[in-house]
């Protein structure tokens, strides 16, 4: 019997129905399914975590992750108040805060990088030589011009070409690790000229009292108000000062040679120092590869950003995601370094490893 032709455009019409409501439904399926990680802290390895998220998106597309570098002050405090799945942070959680979370809370090295001496010095192209001590004084606010004896005689090359301009002091503005590893190199190589109550993530900078300094939000922020200021002179993670093509000083170590920072001058300062797991207290181990004597090749200057995140997680998608992330880090994304930076060495990739086995998914 000939079925009338009305019915076959009924079937054909609710097969769409059919097929459009099933597509829905696996489009809101996959959604339910993705899995979003935030993370908060660091401008210093801001880069290598964009380079980071972008590869691990592809090997794991299920998952996003968002982060905010709105300083490593930042990062810790969203960590330890719970409005971030990790943070990163060049230095350290403090003594105080680890023994609060001991046992709780993980931390290890994600990369190596190093802090340079940026500057805007018309007429001069190429790399000055700076030292702990004048670096110390122009922040200070006591060395005041470019062409101030104790410049002059560390670069007794550019005698006639420093001019008569005052040094415009950047720093940073914001709770910063960059400022952190910043002034415990001016302690540390100073012998306390540079003072210990100046030394931390936020400090007051003498130099904005006598007018010359000038406070900047985040490595970005100091990195482009070095590039617009001239006669200049400002602090920021090595990657940001190659990415805008700023002047690179070399700095005095404490085998009274001026180095440049490389991959292999970073890597030196690390050399030999005792490893904690990421169960540990790394403060010390921080201190330590400021200013190291470890090697005459190494460059003094050096940091590392830290990730943190909590043992215990309650949801066991979020948890696994977190591990899977943190394994790509240390694995495929040590060879995806950006210029600017350093991989982690095998030790330290170990212990970043150690820290996703650790991780209990209870949910």
């Amino acid at each position: 019997m000939e079925k009338p032709a009305g019915m076959y455009a009924w079937l054909a019409a609710a097969l769409i129905l059919f097929l459009v409501v099933a597509g829905v439904a696996l489009a809101a399926c996959r959604a339910e399914r993705r899995i979003v990680l935030f993370g908060s802290g660091s401008t210093f390895v801001e880069p290598a975590m964009v380079q980071w998220i972008r590869g691990f998106h592809n090997v794991e597309p299920s998952v996003e992750v968002n982060y905010i570098g709105g300083g490593s002050g930042k990062g810790q405090e969203d960590i330890l108040g719970g409005k971030a799945d990790f943070a990163c942070s060049d230095p350290p959680l403090k003594r105080r805060a680890f023994e609060a979370h001991r046992g709780e809370i993980l931390q290890f090295p994600v990369v190596l990088g190093a802090i340079v001496v940026t500057y805007n010095l018309p007429g001069v192209n190429e790399s000055i030589n700076m030292s702990a001590r004048v670096l110390a004084g122009i922040y200070l606010g006591e060395v005041k011009y470019w062409d101030d004896p104790a410049i002059l005689q560390l670069n007794p090359s550019l005698r006639g070409r420093l001019p008569h301009k005052p040094i415009i002091a950047v720093h940073r503005s914001d709770a910063s690790g960059t400022t952190q590893i910043f002034t415990t190199f001016l302690y540390k190589a100073t012998n306390g000229y540079w003072p210990r109550s100046l030394v931390g993530k936020v400090v007051p900078w003498p130099v904005d009292e006598k007018g010359n300094g000038l406070g900047e939000q985040g490595n970005p922020g100091v990195a482009s108000a070095v590039e617009g200021t001239p006669y200049s002179i400002g602090y920021i993670e090595w990657a940001y000062a190659l990415q805008r093509h700023l002047s690179i000083a070399r700095i005095e170590n404490p085998h009274g040679l001026f180095v440049k920072p490389t991959r292999e001058s970073v890597e030196a300062a690390y050399e030999a120092l005792e490893t904690p797991g990421p169960t540990g207290d790394w403060t010390s181990y921080v201190y330590n590869a400021i200013y190291s004597n470890a090697s005459p090749k190494a460059y003094p200057i050096v940091g590392q950003t830290f990730m943190i995140v909590w043992r215990y997680h309650a949801s066991r998608e979020k948890c696994q995601a977190l591990k899977a992330f943190i394994e790509y880090i240390a694995g495929p994304g040590q060879e995806q370094v950006l210029q600017g930076y350093a991989p982690l060495p095998e030790n330290l990739r170990r212990v970043a490893l150690e820290a996703a086995s650790l991780l209990e998914c209870r949910g």
